[in-house]
């Protein structure tokens, strides 16, 4: 196995916060690329796609692009780097979503035939239009990343609720034999669920926590440090308050005492970005 770092769109640039900080780096849409042996490559999140990058404002909405001022760079999409690696799109069979969000979502329809794995939660609120995860203009599913009928699969979760490091609920991805987990961290969405994926060779998890958190200050400073450029859309969009400080709170305790098994990332900060590619 084999796991690449990939940016997937860069959105406005932010500066790095703290006593004495210097220098500002664009936000990322941080996506993983995972060779396996046995299930092709498998894509967790998707990024901006071609479209998106075509025609912006019809496909992310124009208030979203404004806010963000994604770069549009058609070499960052998820579809431009797999190929510059040496694969074909058929390639990609999986696709494992945080959640369904449009900055998440933008590389789906560059993949028409892979198979796209979401925690069971988040699917039933996409699908439920009385649920208050669509009362939030900046979440939901958009219309271009789905008109092309994804192949929208919901992970299985284990019986009696599946445990991992302690986290309850965990569910597995159908028909995959690598070992990849998505793992509840509800708040940001219904059913937004971070993914574990399992270095094969280092024996080491890579948790992808999606937008549980979008800077590093949140879970390595004491008391935690939110970014001002972050914190409208982290309250703009998040459906549960509470639930999203307490799936914070236990990201945290990940990341103090499990440092040596687990790698923990968000979806947006540059800086963890840059350290995991580099």
């Amino acid at each position: 196995m084999r796991i690449h770092h990939l940016n997937c769109g860069s959105l406005r640039r932010i500066p790095l916060l703290g006593s004495g900080a210097q220098g500002e780096l664009a936000a990322v849409c941080h996506c993983l690329l995972v060779e396996t042996d046995t299930d092709g490559l498998i894509l967790v999140d998707t990024g901006l796609g071609t479209a998106d990058v075509r025609d912006a404002e019809r496909s992310l909405g124009p208030d979203w692009v404004a806010y963000a001022r994604p770069a549009l760079d058609p070499g960052e999409s998820a579809l431009h780097q797999i190929v510059r690696l040496g694969y074909a799109p058929q390639d990609v069979r999986h696709i494992v979503l945080t959640h369904l969000h449009r900055d998440h979502t933008g590389g789906l329809p560059d993949f028409p035939h892979a198979r796209v794995h979401v925690h069971p939660d988040e699917l039933r609120a996409a699908t439920d239009r009385t649920a208050p995860h669509h009362r939030h203009t900046l979440g939901g599913f958009m219309h271009a990343h789905r008109a092309h009928q994804p192949l929208l699969t919901p992970a299985v979760c284990g019986d009696g609720g599946a445990q991992w490091f302690g986290f309850g609920g965990v569910a597995r991805p159908r028909g995959l034999a690598s070992e990849v987990l998505l793992v509840p961290l509800p708040g940001h969405s219904a059913g937004h669920a971070g993914v574990a994926v399992r270095d094969g060779g280092s024996g080491r998890w890579l948790l992808h926590a999606g937008d549980a958190y979008m800077y590093h200050g949140e879970i390595d400073a004491t008391p935690p440090v939110p970014h001002p450029a972050f914190v409208p859309v982290q309250q703009g969009a998040q459906t549960d308050g509470e639930a999203a400080t307490t799936a914070l709170d236990r990201l945290r305790t990940l990341r103090r005492d499990h440092a040596d098994e687990v790698s923990v990332f968000s979806a947006h900060d540059p800086w963890e970005f840059a350290a995991l590619a580099g």
